[in-house]
């Protein structure tokens, strides 16, 4: 743990040699806090959503309409989290707000912009259009609709997230999903 401003702050969970705005599949898991089943109930290996559930639910599948570079991949709301997987689809070059630090080049593959991604580690800047952005608006719309709703409800205040790497790693993670309401 760092201190900053005087006060003691835990480091930050995600890779550090990793642009989160890049191009890439990765895994989250959202938690509610105190781990409470906010959501609903298991019953027969089946996830029975409430209405936060459904909520939280309707706010997962419209994350590509307010985030145009993501598709979803495999999801499911459980009782006290959340697992999905985000891909981010942006085009291969990067652009930023900084015209000093402006970089059009082109990248043939993904490996390749793996590789530039690792040379751009994630730094501080604009948190917007990146994996944390996207998690954010989705639990701010979760919060909203239990806020409008008299409906009792807390995050846990961080995430967990892995960066897939290859179609094996991606398909155990998506059976692990969607056998997660049998487990």
């Amino acid at each position: 743990m760092e201190l900053f401003k005087n006060k003691y702050r835990a480091d930050t969970a995600r890779l550090k040699t990793w642009d989160y705005s890049s191009y890439g599949e990765y895994f989250v898991t959202i938690c509610a806090k105190d781990m409470k089943k906010y959501f609903g109930k298991i019953k027969n290996g089946i996830m029975g959503l409430n209405e936060l559930g459904n909520a939280a639910a309707i706010c997962w599948r419209e994350i590509p309409s307010h985030f145009k570079f993501v598709e979803l991949g495999a999801w499911v709301v459980m009782p006290n989290h959340v697992h999905g997987v985000i891909k981010i689809k942006k085009p291969y070059y990067v652009e930023t707000q900084h015209f000093a630090s402006q970089n059009k080049q082109n990248v043939s593959n993904k490996e390749t912009q793996n590789v530039a991604s690792l040379q751009n580690a994630n730094k501080f800047g604009p948190q917007s259009q990146n994996l944390a952005s996207i998690i954010r608006g989705f639990k701010i719309g979760v919060t909203k609709y239990a806020k409008l709703n008299n409906i009792n409800f807390q995050w846990q205040s961080r995430f967990y997230d892995h960066v897939i790497s290859n179609e094996f790693e991606a398909q155990i993670i998506h059976d692990y999903i969607l056998k997660n309401p049998r487990k």
